[in-house]
């Protein structure tokens, strides 16, 4: 199959308004799951940790999101929004947030035309502390731009500052603006390291209780990080897939979790999309590892192009030995895999995820990870049963295609 040439027009579904949940349930594990394997078979979240099977490894995303979102205010009272989106000056993600009185990122800037010239300003209070903020534009790119935040408080960090006035950049279509709801539901409850400007949302629906039993069921897990970007929220607005830019992603893995990997192959359950994207680049780092290639991320199209005879045992053993050769245990890279029907996984078994944009390339994951024309049944079937979509909406468990039969549901 040609993934380039793929047409996004045969990838796309009528999504009403009134399927989009607007706001999160009550309560996190109440949500809907779909179950797509042998059929479609429909259960509540609760019941996730009964349908996972023991002795197999779920792994899941510790991104945690950042109140990304900024509001200053001109003297004419024109408000500008500043989104930040990725770190610039310090560069490194943990960095930033410790960064002290000067600091800057690439940022979308909302109302921008309003905006022409000089720096914008405000005053604050930061842990008890009175704070004068200010930022001025560096440069102007297509769709963003560099703005460097300075303050006079050397006690003050920048985190500090986004935790004080920073708002949760919930998604663009859920048509709202940020309420206090959105400070703790829109993070995962395992949420530990900051640096995402979106949720990995497959983990919302998970609890403290829910990991509890899964545990108790002998079902192992563990995390990896990868940070997510305001791209995940791109449409495909080319006709065909080849002409589309992915969005890049940093992501970390610990040598432990290579070793439940390797362990555990043949019987994975990623928790989200951000998860799978990050577990397929860990094989294709390896092969390019073992091609002598020195380039430690991966590109768009590197998993149509590269070998692939190769098995997982000897992608992420070579990615151990190189972790073992640099003294690390932290493997850090960045990936901008693009995942369409076409792709062969390699990680992956099973797929906890939400119900995605028509016209988006988690769609398109979704459909590579079916096979053939089964993301419309399992579409089909949550439009007519009531299931809620998007972020904040319900969730399924898919069995990678191969596993599954071509019954109706």
């Amino acid at each position: 199959m040609n993934t380039q040439a793929i047409r996004i027009e045969d990838y796309t579904y009528e999504l009403p308004e009134n399927k989009i949940a607007k706001y999160p349930l009550q309560n996190r594990s109440d949500s809907k799951l779909l179950v797509f394997n042998q059929n479609i078979r429909e259960y509540s979240f609760n019941d996730i940790s009964s349908l996972l099977p023991p002795n197999s490894l779920l792994l899941f995303n510790n991104t945690k999101v950042i109140q990304a979102r900024l509001n200053f205010q001109k003297q004419t009272g024109a408000n500008i929004e500043i989104f930040c989106l990725e770190p610039v000056e310090p560069s490194d993600i943990a960095m930033i947030f410790q960064a002290k009185e000067k600091a800057t990122w690439k940022c979308i800037v909302g109302n921008s035309k309003k905006w022409k010239e000089g720096s914008l300003s405000r005053d604050i209070y930061v842990n008890g502390t009175e704070v004068h903020l200010s930022i001025s534009r560096e440069k102007n790119m297509e769709d963003t731009q560099l703005i460097q935040f300075c303050w006079n408080s050397k006690d003050v960090s920048f985190g500090d500052l986004l935790d004080a006035i920073g708002n949760i950049p919930i998604p663009p279509y859920l048509n709202r603006k940020s309420e206090a709801i959105d400070t703790f539901r829109y993070q995962t409850v395992y949420s530990n390291h900051k640096g995402s400007v979106a949720a990995p949302t497959a983990g919302l629906h998970f609890t403290d209780e829910i990991l509890a039993q899964i545990r108790k069921n002998n079902i192992h897990t563990a995390p990896v990080t990868l940070h997510v970007g305001a791209g995940t929220f791109k449409p495909v607005k080319s006709a065909l897939i080849g002409e589309h830019e992915m969005h890049i992603e940093h992501f970390f893995v610990d040598m432990p979790t290579l070793d439940l990997i390797l362990k555990y192959e043949e019987d994975i359950t990623s928790v989200g999309t951000t998860t799978v994207r990050t577990l397929e680049s860990l094989y294709w780092l390896g092969v390019k590892l073992l091609e002598n290639k020195n380039e430690l991320y991966v590109n768009q199209w590197d998993a149509y192009h590269l070998p692939q005879h190769y098995n997982l045992q000897e992608a992420i053993g070579r990615l151990k030995q190189y972790l073992i050769d640099e003294k690390r245990n932290i493997l850090e890279s960045h990936t901008g895999i693009l995942i369409a029907p076409g792709y062969d996984f390699k990680v992956v078994n099973r797929l906890i995820t939400n119900f995605h944009q028509p016209n988006s390339t988690l769609l398109l994951l979704v459909s590579a990870f079916t096979k053939g024309d089964n993301w419309k049944r399992i579409y089909d079937y949550a439009l007519t049963h009531d299931f809620r979509f998007l972020s904040y909406g319900d969730s399924s468990l898919l069995y990678r295609g191969e596993e599954s039969t071509q019954s109706k549901y």
